[in-house]
């Protein structure tokens, strides 16, 4: 058996071997892939001391200038050769290794390669949705016009906290505006994914972003916390615990669960069949691991027809080889989390009002399922007879929905906080109260999945206006005029 790779901690421009490991494991075979140094709350509360100069190494270039080196940087991250540890990494070695400790298919961990390195290369795009336009000057300078007013922001935290999440290396494109808008990133990697954050700090240390802007620490729930403590903005991914836990504290943006929706318009409905493809890829995309994937689909009528059609296409998504070109169901990590979604679906099926199409429609292979050693839950589709079902507007790491029937004229007063829908519809006076609908965070108008994105608008968030603050400033002297 060879000797398993080491990834380090980075201490804003330090590589670092903490005696305290985790092995990061093959699901299919047990064999340990990797060992991860882990540090403690401690460790990264002494090197709090780094922050001002790791700002200030992002201070000292251009905005611009950053914006071209993550561009290089994803270019490094899709094609080059990177280090990792004592070793160096290649794209398939990357993927191979992602693969095999995440149980996302060869097929998915590059749709997500190609999502971060999109991300880097249009960084350009995101920074102008982001800062609605603003010249990346303002930022050099601390001050500028927009429109002829003077304006002036300056930063709300000397470093970015990321606690981040183990279900897809995509939601890693979230972070990277950071540096360009000069913040330095702490970043405290999912338990079980660590490679993509690891190689795009990589690919931008070598695109020539100074190396102590990036912090590495896989840590323990202490630690995660130390994150948060430490840094006076971090954003935090988690389940409906973390967002009542963290949900009024304003400098931390939870990232919780979406409760995406597909829905279709009165004017729409009777030409269902034309959208069932489009709410397939909504639930099945990235294998449901995004809270951009569809978890309900509201109609006003034919919800049985919907679903059972709806049904039959998922149950087509089967687990295959994790180097089949047709794969496209990830496998769960841990088993434990497969175990308890299956039985909180199949105690939701108990009550009265929700029947599983899927089940029968895969011929009754059950919905958890192992395959070459790997754990799955299948893809799940429920009919709801009424929004109050347990199993309604529920959501879990892997593609499952449900379809309801709700009056158009009472929608989005049941919906409640939901991140994308996406609307079916033609119908001018429903298209105005969607667009006047507070519970709704990304609107989608027309046949477009939920999973469907635009770089230069952000789905949940504005990462600008969390790391930066406008003020009023007076430029005395500055214009003409008797004042003068």
């Amino acid at each position: 058996m060879s000797t398993p790779l080491h990834i380090p901690i980075l201490r804003l421009g330090t590589t670092y071997r903490s005696v305290n490991v985790r092995q990061i494991k093959d699901l299919s075979t047990g064999e340990t892939v990797a060992e991860m140094s882990v540090g403690n709350a401690g460790l990264l509360k002494r090197d709090t001391y780094k922050f001002a100069d790791a700002q200030a190494a992002l201070q000292a270039i251009p905005c611009e200038d950053l914006i071209a080196m993550s561009a290089k940087a994803g270019e490094l991250f899709m094609n080059a050769t990177l280090p990792l540890g004592d070793t160096m990494q290649t794209p398939g070695d990357y993927v191979q290794q992602l693969s095999r400790t995440s149980g996302l298919p060869h097929t998915l961990v590059r749709a997500n390669m190609a999502k971060v390195h999109e991300a880097l290369t249009h960084l350009d795009d995101i920074v102008r949705g982001l800062t609605r336009g603003i010249s990346p000057e303002v930022l050099d300078r601390g001050f500028g016009e927009v429109n002829g007013t003077a304006v002036s922001f300056y930063p709300t935290t000397q470093a970015l906290g990321m606690v981040m999440p183990s279900n897809s290396p995509g939601v890693n494109a979230l972070w990277l505006p950071s540096i360009a808008f000069k913040t330095p990133v702490i970043l405290k990697p999912g338990s079980d994914e660590p490679w993509t954050p690891w190689r795009v700090v990589q690919a931008m240390i070598a695109a020539g972003i100074p190396e102590e802007a990036f912090g590495f620490y896989p840590t323990d729930h202490e630690g995660s916390a130390a994150v948060m403590d430490v840094c006076d903005r971090s954003i935090i991914f988690g389940g409906e615990a973390t967002m009542k836990r963290y949900g009024g504290d304003e400098r931390v943006e939870v990232h919780g669960p979406g409760w995406s929706k597909v829905m279709i318009g009165e004017d729409c409905i009777d030409d269902y069949e034309k959208y069932i493809d489009i709410i397939v890829q909504s639930i099945a995309a990235n294998s449901g691991r995004s809270c951009i994937n569809a978890s309900t689909i509201i109609v006003p009528k034919h919800s049985k027809a919907i679903a059972q059609a709806i049904a039959e296409k998922l149950a087509a998504i089967t687990p295959l080889p994790n180097d089949d070109p047709n794969a496209k169901l990830s496998a769960l990590a841990n088993p434990k989390v497969a175990e308890w979604a299956d039985s909180q679906i199949t105690n939701g099926l108990q009550a009265s009002g929700a029947v599983d199409l899927t089940e029968a429609a895969r011929g009754g292979t059950p919905r958890l399922s192992t395959f070459e050693g790997r754990t799955y839950v299948l893809p799940t589709l429920v009919h709801c007879d009424s929004w109050d079902h347990p199993l309604c507007n529920s959501e879990f790491m892997f593609p499952f929905a449900s379809v309801v029937e709700v009056p158009q004229n009472e929608v989005l007063d049941t919906i409640g906080g939901t991140l994308v829908v996406s609307a079916i519809t033609h119908d001018d006076a429903f298209t105005a109260d969607l667009l006047r609908c507070r519970d709704i965070q990304r609107l989608n108008l027309g046949p477009a999945p939920t999973s469907s994105a635009q770089w230069d608008q952000p789905h949940e968030g504005n990462l600008f206006e969390f790391l930066y603050q406008r003020r009023a400033i007076h430029m005395a002297g500055a214009t003409s005029g008797d004042g003068r």
